[in-house]
């Protein structure tokens, strides 16, 4: 999702607005930021994967979360993934409006978040002890990006081919890249000119 920076406001100020407001908003170190609409192809790949994980999950007792589930990363950080799942009880607060245990975060990026979501809440999710793995779901091209917690820290491996299967060994299951982005049409990259062809 895209996200705009409103304004500064203490964490009782942000619960507040949260609690009242039916826009979504994300809470970074003591500051505001809208979340803006998403596009088609966003919408397609987080249906897709809320789907696929639907199914795989079918019979445990994991639940996936879609956009609008907000996750509580610190003591004053709140995001919001477009997909989250818990396994066993949620812990929530704020009415359950702000989960407290996931396993599983999601974000699918675009240009104008790419930054944002690959290393401002990186970071967030990788500081929630709850948090297994770590999904970065790229919409104009091909790319999933899985971070995996180990003993010895984040391991990052990356998929970018339509064959290739993303491993979610903290739920027991994989995500074929097909399936991710299932109906999803690619703008082909314009060819490079070599300097012996002009």
């Amino acid at each position: 999702m895209v996200v705009e920076q409103v304004r500064q406001m203490s964490v009782e100020e942000f619960l507040d607005l949260a609690e009242q407001s039916e826009d979504w908003y994300e809470y970074f170190d003591g500051k505001i930021h809208r979340m803006t609409s998403t596009k088609f192809n966003h919408n397609v790949i987080s249906h897709n994967l809320g789907l696929l994980l639907g199914i795989r999950l079918a019979d445990t007792d994991c639940q996936v979360l879609g956009a609008g589930q907000g996750i509580r990363a610190g003591e004053d950080s709140y995001l919001i993934p477009d997909l989250s799942v818990v396994c066993g009880h949620a812990e929530t607060e704020m009415d359950t409006r702000i989960l407290l245990n996931p396993i599983l975060v999601v974000e699918v990026i675009s240009p104008s978040s790419v930054d944002h979501d690959r290393i401002v809440k990186r970071d967030f999710y990788h500081s929630v002890d709850s948090i297994q793995a770590y999904l970065i779901v790229e919409q104009r091209r091909p790319l999933v990006e899985l971070y995996t917690r180990s003993e010895t820290g984040w391991c990052l491996q990356a998929f970018s081919e339509l064959d290739d299967d993303a491993p979610l060994d903290a739920l027991g299951c994989h995500l074929p890249l097909r399936d991710i982005y299932r109906r999803i049409e690619f703008e082909e990259e314009p060819p490079t000119t070599r300097a012996d062809d002009e």
